[in-house]
């Protein structure tokens, strides 16, 4: 973290701040949450997790959060993304292997269309 020394100082690093939230929050956006508990990473929710990481990097996306969270409570669909993309309702997938992450992607969050043999009906 650099070093506050002066009013301006805060004042930039203020705008920084404000800017990266700013763009977090921006509709449009694309928010893609993997479920990282325990019988999720026992299913394979690393591997899943590192195949869409990879994917948006060789396809230079941009405009997309990944974030992690806990278990959401439907251990037999592990591992599971959830995939929001702007205002749209959330759509939850299960059972995503490396191979359906990249599906997922190309298909729902570059083109829109959901990956129906996937939906977790909640």
């Amino acid at each position: 973290m650099p070093t506050i020394k002066s009013l301006d100082d805060l004042k930039r690093i203020r705008e920084e701040a404000l800017a990266k939230r700013k763009a977090k929050t921006t509709s449009g956006q694309v928010q893609i949450t993997v479920a990282m508990g325990t019988c999720g990473i026992a299913a394979g929710a690393r591997d899943t997790m590192k195949a869409i990481l990879e994917t948006i990097a060789e396809k230079n996306l941009e405009g997309i959060i990944v974030t992690q969270t806990g278990c959401i409570g439907l251990c037999e669909r592990e591992p599971i993304v959830q995939i929001t993309v702007g205002d749209q309702p959330k759509v939850t997938y299960g059972k995503v292997t490396p191979e359906v992450a990249r599906r997922i992607l190309e298909e729902h969050v570059l083109k829109g269309q959901v990956v129906q043999d996937h939906v977790v009906p909640l």
